[in-house]
């Protein structure tokens, strides 16, 4: 009777499987519009939509870093029909956010690695250092006299600026900023000689002179930006900080599903336009296996709840 019962059931997710999706299907973005996530969610859905015959529609459900909108998709049905586009967020709110109302772990399964992006360090042309090594020179006999910039609290860039001070034996000292903008302009206008930012909106400005490129935080360099080198390559040997986006459903959401979604999302990933696309916005397109974007988000988390522990980062 169990081994009947057990068939039936297999049956029935397959059937399922194979006639997925047979309705529309909401991508919530935990996030305002405007931002990467959503520009992300929006690139995979209209993708997905091609893909699979049936509309991917993008909800943005924005609040609290991100948790309003993935605590909605924890809860869901798991029938494929509710997924959630997640950023390095995903990773970093389990330490930032000791109560929130899901288990980052259990209430999810990962999809696919939609994306990753580096992030660049610059100082205002003002500074006295060229490279990397130049700067942690400077930076040890400057013991806590040294500004960084970033677009918030706790954000990636913000972490990256943290890292950098735990890996290089320095006391840069974090300015927060209303977002990447600001950070920005306030580094331009000499109120804080150091910056670690998103590639989108920046390169210009490093082309104009007006910003001096120290490296990038992945351990490649990066096509929008060929010529600055890795902070890894540059003095930091094993410095590596990518910002990632990726597709998670409710836990318990049919393996064939799951694995269906997967597949579509690599193949969206290496279509030339989205390449192109992707590119013009500082990322590349990934696409993976379940299995590899869940080995990220548990290393991903490790990690960072290491680096925020020390440096004591909090959000406001």
């Amino acid at each position: 009777m169990r081994l009947l019962v057990a068939t039936l059931l297999l049956t029935a997710s397959c059937a399922c499987a194979q006639g997925y999706p047979q309705k529309p299907v909401r991508i919530v973005v935990p996030f305002p519009p405007a931002g990467a996530v959503d520009i992300v969610g929006r690139i995979l859905g209209e993708k997905l939509t091609q893909a699979m015959g049936q509309q991917f529609v993008v909800e943005n459900r924005a609040g609290a870093g991100g948790i309003v909108g993935s605590e909605l998709v924890a809860r869901a049905a798991p029938d494929g029909y509710t997924l959630l586009a997640v950023s390095s967020a995903h990773a970093t709110n389990p330490t930032l956010f000791p109560k929130i109302p899901y288990n980052t772990e259990r209430d999810f399964v990962p999809v696919s690695l939609v994306a990753g992006s580096s992030y660049i360090l610059l100082t205002h042309p003002s500074m006295p250092v060229k490279n990397v090594r130049e700067l942690i020179a400077f930076a040890r006999t400057q013991a806590g006299r040294i500004n960084f910039a970033s677009g918030g609290p706790a954000s990636l860039p913000h972490l990256s600026g943290e890292l950098f001070n735990l890996m290089a034996g320095v006391a840069l000292v974090h300015v927060p900023y209303k977002g990447s903008a600001p950070a920005a302009t306030a580094v331009l206008g000499g109120e804080v000689p150091l910056l670690f930012s998103n590639l989108l909106g920046v390169m210009p400005f490093v082309q104009a002179g007006r910003f001096r490129a120290l490296g990038v935080t992945g351990l490649k360099r990066v096509s929008s930006a060929p010529d600055v080198p890795t902070i890894a390559e540059a003095g930091l040997p094993g410095y590596e900080v990518i910002g990632w986006y990726g597709l998670v459903a409710p836990a318990n959401t049919p393996k064939e599903i799951v694995a269906r979604l997967s597949a579509q999302t690599a193949a969206a990933m290496r279509a030339p336009e989205v390449v192109k696309r992707f590119s013009s916005e500082g990322a590349e397109p990934v696409g993976s296996t379940p299995e590899v974007f869940a080995e990220v988000i548990a290393r991903d988390t490790a990690k960072w709840a290491k680096v925020i522990k020390a440096s004591g980062a909090k959000v406001d």
